[in-house]
């Protein structure tokens, strides 16, 4: 304890810091010797690997290139009238006969011409028969049935196998044809089968002779598809390796991995290690001689440092010892360095923010107390409600009224719904909402009896998509109130659910068969939704500027404000009120 006591006043945190540096070199310095070879190697092979992964990435260019040129051919052939018209009427229970299998002849030879490497096209029904060439044969005889369940999975994208197990000097694709007059569905399968000297790894651009660099591609089960052959066949442990060295008989390498999203294959450029490490003698001499030098220096700067450091932090600490006795108190003692003096001035100014937020929090804490509470007053006349209206439930079931009794129970979840507390989120899903049109079309229909009848179409799917909420509400009151009250018969209500023609997008619909909207109403309401004045016509253009209003402020598009809510009428012909919202989003 005695020695402790005698070192402690040279205990600080300058000498902390010289000693450190002096300790932290030394090591450096001893074991520089040792790891020298490996450090300079590791950073020629990192130039190495930068230079064939800009190789890499320039090749996979290429290679999507040529896949989307293949990838467009098929889509053309997927696509063309007598391929549709025969693969249509076979999906349809008609039988094709061999003049119309002899008619896509013309069409094939057609595309293989344009692109020569095409070997052949293949064409199949849904069922798997083949139809073109005009053989017997069936596409699970030709492929596995993995690769027709991911061809099913890829809806008519084009899907790539791998080597042709009837030609091994060949590869295969295969896309499902979608039937365009039949709503996009399955209609059939396209086997395109292309020479493998077609994606050109080959020939001289594939090897650079002069840096030993071997470029290859290889399916996702580590064959080699294209490119020289090497001593190792079976290329998935270098592919899967995660060093960037690998060994491929005596040679190390070093690799570069470049996946094609379209096709799962991968490039793999292969540059050997002895000629990343040349010259690394002469390197390693350069670095020993700079680092000799770098260390007197080191000694001398870290000296000099711990004391531009600890003092201006000295004057910190006695500036942060007299805030304990009151408020926080600022630093007036400046820095010699720069950057300390910046320090300071930033603790300073810290000081007072600080200072001035602990005042401001002060006040919220005061101002959110007296919002609570007067939230909980705020609550009193809603529970009011609910309690007597489940207080009528209940006297009504006792006097087995349960028509009425239900009555009282839809009402009492549609004040709930609407006058729920502010401390619940505006923002519901698309299948909340519709449980709460649901139930006010109950009323109205208990109200309206038999001149009111209603359909609700909305795809389960689409129950999740997020809106805010009782957005549809006042269309479908308007939709009542002057389509089904104003026809003399019986009225008919449909709120439709349907996906937008914009992707990601979903339009919601309110139909009614009323008596329609005279062109200068119409013409009234619309000027009202584009920012114009309020309608006043029957009030119909109050609860859609309303709606207008709160798809731009929840939506933040600018969008809204023109096209927002699309209104369709004419006299006697019923009118259609939709808008469209994205299935993603929070809210704000």
């Amino acid at each position: 304890m005695r020695t402790r006591s005698r070192f402690q006043p040279l205990n600080t945190l300058r000498n902390q810091i010289f000693i450190g540096f002096i300790l932290v070199m030394l090591i450096m310095m001893s074991v520089a010797g040792a790891f020298i070879y490996l450090n300079v190697s590791h950073l020629l092979k990192d130039s190495a690997e930068r230079h064939i992964g800009q190789t890499a990435v320039q090749a996979s260019g290429r290679l999507d290139a040529l896949i989307g040129q293949m990838d467009s051919l098929t889509e053309q052939v997927a696509n063309h009238p007598s391929v549709q018209h025969i693969l249509l009427e076979e999906r349809n229970g008609g039988k094709v006969n061999f003049g119309q299998r002899q008619s896509l002849l013309q069409v094939m030879h057609s595309y293989q011409a344009y692109m020569p490497s095409v070997g052949s096209l293949e064409l199949y029904t849904a069922e798997g028969k083949m139809l073109f060439p005009i053989r017997e044969g069936s596409l699970e005889e030709r492929i596995g049935q993995a690769d027709i369940r991911e061809a099913n999975q890829m809806k008519g994208r084009l899907v790539w196998i791998g080597i042709d197990p009837e030609d091994p000097r060949s590869l295969l694709a295969i896309r499902q044809v979608s039937l365009v007059d039949r709503w996009f569905s399955r209609g059939g399968y396209l086997i395109t089968r292309m020479e493998r000297s077609y994606f050109g790894l080959n020939g001289a651009s594939a090897v650079n002779e002069e840096a030993d660099e071997t470029m290859l591609l290889v399916d996702r089960q580590g064959q080699l598809l294209s490119g020289e052959p090497m001593n190792q066949t079976d290329l998935s442990g270098v592919l899967h390796s995660k060093t960037q060295t690998v060994h491929i008989g005596e040679r190390e390498y070093v690799k570069a991995v470049q996946q094609s999203e379209r096709t799962g294959w991968s490039l793999l450029i292969l540059i050997p290690v002895s000629v990343v490490t040349d010259g690394i003698t002469v390197l390693r001499t350069t670095l020993i001689i700079s680092a000799s030098l770098g260390a007197v220096l080191f000694l001398f700067m870290s000296f000099m440092l711990s004391t531009l450091i600890t003092r201006p932090i000295g004057h910190l600490i006695q500036a942060m010892r007299r805030s304990r006795e009151g408020a926080l108190a600022l630093n007036p003692e400046p820095a010699a360095a720069v950057e300390l003096r910046e320090l300071n001035a930033e603790y300073n100014t810290m000081i007072v923010d600080i200072n001035e937020l602990i005042r401001v929090i002060c006040e919220k804490e005061v101002l959110q107390s007296q919002t609570e509470l007067k939230a909980l007053q705020a609550q009193i006349n809603p529970h009011f409600l609910f309690n007597t209206l489940d207080a009528f439930n209940w006297s009504l079931q006792e006097k087995g009224e349960e028509e009425l009794a239900g009555l009282m129970v839809s009402m009492s979840r549609l004040f709930r719904y609407v006058i729920e507390p502010a401390h619940h989120d505006s923002w519901v899903t698309l299948g909340e909402e519709m449980a709460q049109i649901r139930r006010y079309l109950e009323l109205m229909e208990m109200r309206l009896g038999e001149r009111l009848s209603w359909q609700i179409h909305m795809p389960s799917e689409a129950a999740r998509i997020p809106l805010p909420k009782l957005l549809i509400q006042p269309i479908l009151e308007n939709a009542i109130l002057h389509g089904v009250e104003n026809r003399i018969g019986n009225g008919r209500v449909e709120i439709s659910v349907t996906p937008s023609t914009r992707t990601g997008w979903t339009k919601i619909a309110v139909i009614d068969n009323g008596p329609g909207i005279t062109l200068e109403e119409l013409a009234a309401v619309r000027t009202a939704l584009m920012g114009g004045a309020a309608c006043q016509s029957k009030g119909t253009g109050m609860g859609l500027v309303n709606v207008q209003r709160r798809l731009a402020l929840y939506y933040d598009s600018a969008s809204y404000s023109t096209d927002g809510v699309l209104i369709h009428s004419a006299e006697q012909e019923g009118t259609v009120v939709a808008f469209e919202i994205p299935d993603e989003y929070g809210g704000r």
